[in-house]
């Protein structure tokens, strides 16, 4: 299933131009119709308000939902009907977890994106933690005892980190490009409390691509999956670690997501458990639009279309001591060889 709702084009940012506008979702939405994806596509169920205060404060709902018209701050606007587009958003993801829970891996195409929503604020274009919702969701009303997250975008995931950090029963991977917003996700975080070593950073410098990502899932996210044995795989997917994207300066490929969100699946497929994809960020239209589609084709079983955005500039583990430096603060608490 693709979980995707109209109301996600009606959010804007900003009056003028803005990276997180409209035309991302619209643009992934026509390259899914051009390769006969169309009729997996599926609005979310509701859900309703109060699920929100399953990871996010009744006082900060309630700020967010009165807010009016402004800067939350100087990256995050809020109008009148942020408030209702964020809420379905948020259903978006529940509705992918329930589906694949169900048997059918999803793809949730979110609007406004989440992993920059905390406990108790908002930041980066993010209003609520669609991902962290999921997760806390499946735990609570599905029993769940492990739930693995797994945020593949250029910018950390703060929001996610913060509602997770203190817990052992959610395990948070992030890949992201260190020194750039929010600045946040050094490797030597572990999280706090019970949650120590469950917070698994891997910050990468810039012009970190393909080979480095190989390297990263084969060393440290593959193997640390494999030592948690997760019931429910949650995938925060943001195409803006690639090449093409304006924001930031990683250099994935078209083929390199793929081929990461395919080890992801595999690997789910093998264990035979749920999984499913939330959207976060990425900002080059074309490139974001080819990957989502090229993953909904490999999570359904499709054979994948041929892929545009193919250059690979990282072909010598640009990035390795990144991944080392991960690997060796991560190997005695998980056993990794």
């Amino acid at each position: 299933m693709i979980i995707f709702h109209e109301e996600y084009l009606k959010h804007k940012q900003a009056d003028d131009f803005h990276p997180e506008s409209p035309e991302r979702v619209q643009g992934i939405f026509s390259e899914l119709s051009e390769h006969n994806l169309g009729d997996l596509i599926t609005p979310p169920d509701e859900f309703g308000e109060d699920i929100l205060t399953l990871v996010h404060q009744e006082t900060y709902v309630n700020t967010i939902k009165h807010f009016g018209k402004g800067f939350y701050d100087g990256d995050t606007y809020i109008r009148p009907e942020t408030f209702g587009i964020a809420l379905r958003s948020a259903w978006g993801a529940l509705t992918a977890v329930e589906a694949s829970i169900r048997g059918k891996p999803s793809f949730a195409l979110t609007r406004p994106p989440g992993h920059h929503a905390g406990e108790d604020f908002a930041g980066g274009f993010c209003y609520f933690n669609n991902v962290a919702l999921s997760a806390e969701y499946a735990i609570r009303r599905h029993g769940m005892h492990r739930v693995a997250i797994v945020d593949i975008d250029v910018h950390h995931g703060n929001g996610t980190e913060n509602i997770f950090r203190r817990r052992n029963d959610v395990l948070y991977i992030s890949t992201h490009q260190q020194g750039i917003y929010p600045g946040t996700g050094y490797a030597e975080y572990t999280g706090e409390k019970e949650g120590t070593g469950y917070t698994i950073n891997i910050p990468l410098t810039s012009g970190c691509g393909d080979s480095t990502f190989e390297s990263a899932m084969n060393k440290v996210i593959m193997p640390v999956l494999e030592r948690f044995k997760p019931e429910l795989i949650l995938v925060s997917l943001g195409i803006d670690a690639h090449y093409r994207d304006p924001l930031a300066s990683l250099t994935l490929s078209s083929p390199g997501y793929l081929k990461t969100c395919d080890r992801l699946i595999s690997f789910a497929e093998k264990g035979n458990s749920p999984i499913a994809f939330v959207l976060e960020g990425g900002y080059d239209i074309p490139a974001l639009s080819e990957c989502v589609r090229a993953v909904c084709q490999r999570l359904h079983h499709v054979e994948v279309d041929a892929l545009k955005f193919i250059e690979i500039s990282d072909t010598t583990n640009r990035g390795l001591s990144n991944v080392e430096r991960a690997y060796n603060v991560h190997r005695a608490f998980w056993d990794l060889k």
